[in-house]
């Protein structure tokens, strides 16, 4: 469990960086592509000066602390405290002015993720959690978050960001899992996991992250008591191929389908 003070420096990070995009959220702004032209992977002005505002920030109060962000790369990666940045998670739906969005700022102890939050200024959401408790504040106040209650496939809501962002064997794995499903939606990136720590959504499963896309959700996801691995049942903090559930029943038997061979 990260300590008590964290949680207010965490909050300050969050309402720096959403002071920092905002101004460029739903304006004429220009995405730049980091693929090259390969697979479109944008980022904006809105990206870059977030990360830098927050970095700024803990460096000043954390300096013996290590940043590994997805703008500005990794620093100190060999420090006891380690914080994991994604200043927006889902530049595609930020430049798309869709709210399936959020900054990430996660923080690692020892290798290991013990606080996280996901930030959406927006629609002035945050979610929260140490590994062992997760909250919501919005509008309409603050609560507790847990996972629900799912016994199968069959009665699960799924979500994933895009298919196309897995290699064809993933998608044949994917698909199979679909079609057991009550309902599958796609999109939402980061805002998916958040649902399933509302009690929202059952199951999300994802491939091709990085640390920075997952590393503040971990906290969240297991928080509400939820589960997080990556398809082959280990830990998730370094990105890769990634399955969430709210219900264990429903985690075990997406890791079933998802290790199967077809």
């Amino acid at each position: 469990m990260a300590p008590v003070d964290f949680e207010a420096f965490v909050d300050e990070l969050a309402s720096v960086s959403g002071t920092t995009i905002l101004p460029f959220f739903r304006s004429a702004l220009v995405a730049e592509d980091k693929s090259g032209g390969v697979n479109f992977d944008p980022v904006t002005e809105a990206d870059r000066g977030a990360e830098a505002v927050i970095r700024q920030k803990i460096r000043a109060m954390f300096p013996s602390h290590g940043v590994m962000g997805e703008e500005y790369g990794s620093e100190h990666l060999d420090a006891e405290f380690v914080w994991v940045l994604d200043p927006i998670d889902g530049t595609k739906s930020f430049i798309s002015g869709m709210v399936g969005w959020g900054t990430l700022i996660g923080l690692l102890r020892n290798g290991q993720p013990c606080y996280g939050m996901m930030h959406q200024p927006f629609t002035r959401e945050r979610f929260s959690g140490d590994g062992g408790s997760a909250k919501y504040r919005g509008p309409g106040g603050e609560r507790v978050m847990k996972t629900r209650s799912c016994a199968s496939l069959a009665e699960a809501v799924l979500y994933t960001t895009t298919p196309r962002l897995m290699a064809p064997p993933e998608q044949k794995r994917f698909a199979v899992i679909e079609e057991k499903v009550r309902l599958s939606r796609y999109g939402g990136d980061c805002y998916a996991y958040c649902m399933l720590s509302m009690g929202l959504v059952d199951l999300v499963i994802e491939a091709s992250l990085q640390p920075y896309d997952i590393c503040a959700l971990i906290p969240i996801v297991e928080g509400a008591g939820g589960v997080i691995t990556t398809w082959d049942g280990g830990p998730a903090q370094a990105g890769g191929r990634i399955v969430a559930a709210g219900d264990a029943r429903v985690h075990a038997a997406a890791l079933s389908l998802l290790q199967a061979e077809y």
